[in-house]
């Protein structure tokens, strides 16, 4: 059988990536002014796939936009980048651990959100069917102050390589040479998401504005039970699981030219369009870039929310500081090599990543179904016979967990194990997600639904 056809494109970029290019610089700038102080961040440009050896070294970039709270912004800050870096298998190649990071990008949210939902006390609930439990611990949650929720928009940087996972509204958009901005992330906002608001109302939730006295319908469109705007998010441990850690996640590879990730809260998004914010602080060095993006949204709309602001520029080694990419009209040839969209072009066409010139799309994956997100390829530790849960890492026996693959009432003894493997609590989340627990099946009434949403009206 003859092996199938490589596109000569495909040979020409293989050889092009095969030439030595030189590791890039990172600089970075942030930039914020507070409103409410629910925002925080998360800069570490000194991060080792190994540890002691900084060859192995990579950049993290992440920006957390609470609301009714701080405590999940908090609580992810410190402990997102660790559940990821423990869902990467250890032992092996660069190649290789890029090729696992959109994984465990998946599995750190997941795994971040429940051990938020348990630190508040919520995790009584999974132990329980009867409905009083719910409602006592909805109380318990309540008044404990354990309601927040946040946004993440976390970014990881292996040389040329940029990976972003997002869930909520914070947004990441990369400018590269010739002046092309594309955007890294999907806003999870229900009021522009189509596609979330269908996968909501079939996991049980309930998807509408805010009912005022007389019956009139004010507001973003929201969520219920909870009043959410968001359909992801970590945290938010008063409302329905069907809105979900999930992330959104986009791996690219850069052109040796470099360019500048710009990485912010909806403070900043809210008041500039993806270009508008490139254009503003082009050719600045980074930490006068963040300061300018931030000043420009200030001037547009006003301090409205909480506003964040991160601009990182990958620069080549050869170059001090990263080249200005001022927009002017092209020829043809240069439309060609920098990817150049013409302003007729769709939205959906202009935020497409170009492959030739400007980057290279390696990954992206926006499913909310855990079982799409983790694969089937999670092995069985050989040496003690057991299975480590692909979400929180923990190694169990067969016999006291299911693969993500199985049903509900499915018996590890009736059939091969199709992985990867779930513990217990891990498979009750994933059930939960997919509006198969009675926590997604108990709706508030209307005035629950009043007093709930009054927390989340800028969120």
């Amino acid at each position: 059988m003859k092996p199938p056809l490589v596109p000569l494109a495909t040979l020409l970029g293989r050889e092009l990536r095969n030439v030595k290019v030189e590791k890039p610089f990172v600089k970075f700038g942030q930039a914020a002014l507070a409103k409410k102080g629910e925002d925080y961040f998360l800069i570490k440009p000194d991060c080792e796939r190994v540890p002691g050896n900084p060859e192995t070294s990579f950049s993290v970039f992440a920006i957390f936009d609470g609301h009714n709270g701080i405590s999940a912004a908090i609580f992810a800050k410190e402990n997102l980048l660790g559940n990821v870096l423990s869902a990467i298998p250890q032992g092996i190649n660069r190649e290789e651990w890029l090729q696992a990071l959109p994984r465990a990008l998946v599995a750190g949210f997941v795994k971040t959100d429940i051990e938020f939902q348990q630190k508040g006390m919520y995790s009584f609930l999974f132990h329980h069917t009867c409905i009083l439990f719910y409602f006592i611990t909805l109380s318990f949650v309540l008044m404990t102050g354990e309601t927040s929720g946040t946004t993440v928009t976390f970014v990881v940087i292996d040389e040329w390589t940029v990976t972003v996972a997002s869930v909520g509204d914070s947004r990441c958009i990369l400018d590269t040479q010739g002046g092309v901005v594309s955007l890294l992330t999907v806003d999870h906002r229900l009021e522009e998401n189509a596609e979330e608001r269908e996968r909501v109302t079939a996991s049980g939730g309930e998807v509408g504005r805010l009912n005022v006295f007389g019956g009139n319908e004010v507001g973003p469109l929201r969520c219920w039970p909870g009043g959410l705007c968001l359909s992801r998010s970590i945290g938010d441990t008063d409302v329905g699981e069907f809105i979900v850690p999930i992330p959104h996640v986009k791996q690219v590879k850069l052109s040796n030219s470099g360019g500048r990730l710009v990485i912010a809260s909806d403070g900043i998004w809210d008041a500039l369009s993806s270009d508008m914010a490139a254009k503003s602080c082009r050719g600045l060095p980074a930490e006068l870039a963040a300061k300018l993006v931030v000043k420009e949204a200030l001037r547009s709309r006003g301090l409205k929310d909480d506003t964040t602001c991160l601009v990182v520029d990958i620069i080549p080694s050869d170059q001090p500081v990263l080249p200005s990419t001022p927009m002017k009209k092209q020829n043809a040839l240069s439309s060609f090599l920098f990817g150049k969209r013409s302003q007729t072009s769709t939205n959906k066409t202009k935020n497409k990543l170009s492959a030739v010139g400007v980057v290279e799309e390696l990954f992206e994956e926006g499913s909310a179904i855990l079982a799409e997100r983790l694969g089937k390829d999670f092995p069985m530790n050989t040496n003690s016979g057991l299975f480590k849960c692909a979400v929180c890492q923990v190694d169990q026996p067969p016999a006291e967990g299911l693969t993500v693959n199985s049903g509900p009432f499915f018996s590890p003894a009736s059939k091969p194990w199709e992985g990867p493997f779930l513990c217990t609590n891990c498979r009750k989340k994933k059930d939960a997600m997919e509006g198969k627990s009675l926590r997604s099946a108990v709706l508030l009434t209307n005035l629950e639904q009043r007093m709930v949403c009054d927390r989340y009206l800028v969120s």
